[in-house]
């Protein structure tokens, strides 16, 4: 029978072209794959047809899950992000010293980079530039990392100043916080360029800030041990109290 150009515009079911595959499955295999191209070829040069044809899919379907080629590449960023992000807030939550804290988000960093969840980022930041649409989507994406470091800087100024240390009115956690988030996207992009000059002074920058912490989970140790003497102090006899005294004082001496 001869085809009617009517029926020969007419589009393809969705449902004919995804019979049999699970739409999860589906949209899963399309992410990675574009996650792939991402990290590999750069946003510039993303072709939808290419990312149908990793995943194993028609590109009808791209069209059909996620719309635009800029939503796209946002639901890759938030698939990786929403991860990134909680693996970041547990590790700020849990009970560790800051410097045990500060040593895994270097160590999350690393990971980061090596997975090319770093350059992802980046492209999607240089690709902003000149697309207000995707630079609307991918702000609040990079200002939610950043309230993330805020408040780790927060916990660590508070327990600065719960062992009686102060930092001058200028540093407050807000600075501090702009601080290491900026000075973290300059990073990335100097790993990115490998500008090897930059990554080792960056490196040392990372070690100045690992003993700086280090030398807060002392102070702020200080307090609560020389608490812990003077209460066994209490309930000791008369000989074992003066000890335990004496040993307060040396807890308290910054020697």
């Amino acid at each position: 029978m001869a085809t009617t150009p009517a029926a020969r515009k007419r589009p393809a079911k969705i449902s004919n072209l995804s019979a049999g595959a699970d739409p999860t499955q589906t949209r899963e295999r399309i992410l990675d794959a574009t996650f792939r191209r991402l990290v590999t070829e750069g946003y510039a040069a993303l072709s939808v047809r290419e990312i149908a044809r990793d995943a194993g899919v028609n590109h009808a379907l791209i069209n059909y899950h996620f719309r635009t080629k800029d939503q796209l590449v946002i639901d890759v960023l938030d698939a990786m992000n929403q991860r990134l992000l909680a693996r970041q807030t547990a590790m700020y939550d849990s009970g560790s010293s800051f410097a045990e804290k500060w040593a895994s988000a270097r160590r999350f960093y690393e990971d980061d980079l090596a997975s090319g969840f770093v350059r992802l980022q980046a492209e999607l930041w240089a690709a902003s530039l000149a697309n207000a649409g995707l630079r609307e989507k991918f702000l609040p994406r990079l200002l939610a990392w950043k309230k993330v470091v805020l408040g780790g800087v927060r916990e660590a100024v508070a327990a600065l100043e719960a062992g009686g240390g102060k930092l001058p009115a200028p540093f407050t956690p807000e600075v501090i916080a702009c601080w290491i988030s900026e000075f973290w996207l300059g990073m990335e992009f100097a790993d990115l360029l490998d500008v090897k000059d930059e990554q080792l002074e960056h490196r040392a920058a990372l070690d100045a800030v690992q003993w700086l912490l280090e030398a807060l989970d002392a102070k702020a140790a200080r307090p609560a041990a020389v608490a812990a003497v003077a209460a066994a102090g209490a309930v000791a006899s008369p000989a074992p109290r003066k000890t335990a005294m004496k040993r307060a004082a040396r807890i308290r001496s910054p020697r």
